[in-house]
């Protein structure tokens, strides 16, 4: 690969390591789509979860205003899902900490004692971003109580609907899938043409 990886060969890792799938899903939420991705199936390996990190450490150091604070940015993820993107993103930047919200009676907290976030600079950084549900709380938890969000960094941009924004925050992703979603079986393309469907767990 090239120091910063093409969208072509993260995708090709995503296939090779069965992380991306092809064919015709049932979504736990009764929604059904063409494609089915679970970044964990990549980041199980090193090799993998590295070059995901380096490349979007890369990313972001191409901003001015991130490459310069460095050594006084957090890196939060909004679960445990995202830490090994986080802390790979953390050894390569060499940033000052890295860290992750818990989900708590359906809101997100931080551990106890991780209060304190006046002044702090943060990089949000996650696996997937969808529909940017879980990073935007973040976003609004972190905000709430003085930190500043310099940028949202994710492995895949893969958008349900209709595109994803975090206000002026800029966006950082290695690759965007393309994904046909649909609200049923009967409005879905592939039932109507009679193909079977395969239900799948996240």
């Amino acid at each position: 690969m090239h120091l910063l990886p093409t969208p072509e060969e993260i995708v090709r890792v995503l296939n090779d390591t069965g992380a991306l799938r092809h064919g015709h899903f049932e979504l736990p939420n009764g929604k059904h789509t063409n494609q089915f991705l679970q970044l964990p199936l990549a980041l199980r390996y090193y090799q993998h979860n590295r070059t995901f990190g380096v490349a979007l450490s890369r990313l972001l150091r191409a901003n001015p205003e991130i490459s310069s604070q460095v050594s006084e940015l957090s890196v939060v993820a909004p679960a445990s899902g995202g830490l090994p993107v986080a802390f790979g993103v953390s050894e390569a930047l060499r940033c000052r900490q890295a860290y992750w919200a818990e989900n708590e009676g359906g809101r997100l907290r931080f551990r106890q004692y991780m209060e304190d976030h006046q002044g702090e600079k943060v990089v949000l950084v996650d696996d997937t971003l969808r529909t940017g549900r879980k990073l935007r709380e973040l976003k609004t938890l972190l905000e709430s109580q003085g930190a500043r969000i310099l940028a949202v960094a994710v492995v895949i941009y893969q958008p349900y609907g209709s595109e994803v924004a975090f206000d002026h925050i800029p966006l950082y992703s290695l690759a965007r899938l393309e994904a046909e979603l649909f609200s049923d079986a009967a409005s879905c393309r592939q039932c109507l043409a009679g193909k079977q469907v395969e239900k799948v767990r996240v």
